[in-house]
């Protein structure tokens, strides 16, 4: 068997059965998390999966393995991944769309986007609406920063990371950050914590949310070669939860 040379890419159809996804079977066999392992996992059409599916996810994007207990065996699988997915706003995928008339009711809406759970969505580090571009805009569009530009800054950002971890075995970058390496790393000064307990009250942000963010807010000054969190940080790393808020379900965005 050769070694993997590059990092895996798993994209699953919304069908896919739990054991599928976390492995196991009469002869153990990985799942799906677990042959993403150090790459990415895509989900394409989230709401379509089943939701006791999308669930057992919740745990492996927290420890990063998964543990499979049968009558006949137990074992441990690991599943450090990216897990990255995309959904369409409502059933008909127009609504918000400025150019198409969504013909979704509001409580059709609402279940829609409940199929996600908040603790799934706690787990999430960026949630970002995409709005759509409208042609004029698109014809006029100035052209952005080139893509080996920004290769360069997150090599950079991950080269800070490495030698900011490089005592503390199994930890590579901001996200596999302990609660109390946030507090060593991340910790924000006094205006940058105000400015977090306005956000946790006004969004209705977990615990688990505020961690998340103090980790984007490090990962966002790393690509700034900044030392510290600052305030700006923290702002741009607050407006990234866009789904996890406490209106979400009825603002059905």
């Amino acid at each position: 068997m050769s070694l993997i040379s590059q990092r895996p890419f798993r994209a699953p159809h919304h069908t896919i059965s739990e054991v599928a996804l976390v492995g196991g079977g009469a002869t153990p066999q990985p799942g799906e998390i677990s042959l993403a392992h150090n790459g990415v996992l895509f989900a394409d059409e989230l709401p379509e999966f089943n939701k006791t599916t999308l669930e057992v996810l919740r745990q492996p994007l927290e420890d990063r393995k998964i543990t499979i207990s049968r009558a006949k065996y137990t074992i441990e699988y690991p599943c450090s991944f990216m897990f990255v997915a995309s959904m369409n706003p409502c059933p008909c995928g127009y609504y918000g769309d400025p150019t198409h008339h969504c013909v979704c009711m509001p409580g059709q809406i609402q279940r829609y986007m409940n199929k996600i759970s908040g603790p799934l969505l706690d787990r999430i580090d960026i949630q970002v609406e995409i709005t759509p571009v409208p042609f004029k805009d698109i014809s006029q569009a100035a052209q952005g920063e080139p893509s080996a530009v920004i290769r360069e800054r997150v090599i950079k950002a991950r080269q800070m990371q490495e030698q900011r971890f490089k005592d503390v075995k199994g930890v590579y970058s901001n996200a596999q950050m302990s609660e109390r390496m946030i507090h060593q790393f991340a910790e924000p000064d006094a205006e940058g914590i105000e400015l977090l307990r306005s956000a946790m009250e006004r969004l209705s942000l977990s615990a688990r949310a505020y961690n998340r963010i103090l980790k984007v807010a490090r990962t966002i000054a790393d690509l700034e070669e900044s030392d510290v969190v600052k305030q700006q940080h923290l702002a741009e790393a607050i407006s990234y939860r866009n789904l996890d808020r406490g209106d979400w379900a009825e603002r059905g965005v």
